[in-house]
């Protein structure tokens, strides 16, 4: 690339190196491997940057290809290989954390990674269906059904006690808590251990799919 382009793109990973960090924890639930999937994910992006530069949401494309990217090594086994074990620690954490942030990561981290991806991608990343759909190469009713799914079994894992700071709900076919229904992620689940200064993902944009 020039050096005018190669300068564009620096300022444009610059701006969303955060968001992007933020996601891809979410969908591996470890830091340094998100450091990876982040970096994997901007090598891609550099090598066909003058074609995404021209899109309308490039950030949509980079996000596209981090999550295919973590997708595709789940499907790989490679996650398998390398990770200690699946336990979460109970590690002490800042002030701000609480007993809500430990158990809705736990929970998170306890599904399968399309599900949670799914999770990701509708409730975090705010996307509708069909852009959710269209990021992981689904049908929407895939989506729709994984979803429920995980929303199923993040409310077994997080009941029967809700967690602090979570209004309970009660009565068959009740709404699941606001903790994972995307109207309200408590802001320690998503921010425990984010570096300073790393803003909460901005909203909802159209995810062009990557190839």
């Amino acid at each position: 690339m020039t050096a005018r382009l190669d300068e564009e793109f620096t300022r444009f990973v610059t701006a969303r190196l955060g968001p992007l960090r933020r996601v891809a924890y979410l969908l591996c639930q470890d830091w340094q491997r998100a450091d990876d999937l982040v970096q994997i994910a901007i090598t891609r992006l550099y090598v066909r940057w003058d074609r995404a530069r021209t899109m309308d949401h490039p950030d949509a494309y980079a996000r596209t290809i981090l999550v295919r990217e973590f997708l595709g090594e789940q499907r790989s086994g490679w996650g398998r290989r390398v990770l200690v074990g699946a336990a979460i620690p109970d590690t002490a954490g800042p002030v701000h954390d609480s007993d809500a942030a430990l158990d809705m990561r736990a929970a998170l981290a306890s599904l399968p990674p399309r599900q949670r991806a799914t999770i990701v991608l509708r409730f975090y990343c705010d996307l509708n269906v069909e852009q959710t759909a269209q990021l992981l190469d689904c049908s929407p009713g895939t989506v729709k059904s994984q979803t429920a799914k995980a929303l199923d079994a993040l409310r077994n894992r997080l009941g029967p006690t809700p967690p602090q700071g979570v209004r309970p709900a009660s009565g068959p076919g009740r709404e699941p808590p606001d903790a994972f229904t995307g109207r309200a992620w408590p802001p320690a689940v998503l921010n425990r251990e984010a570096p300073t200064g790393f803003p909460r993902h901005s909203g909802p944009s159209s995810s062009p799919a990557a190839r």
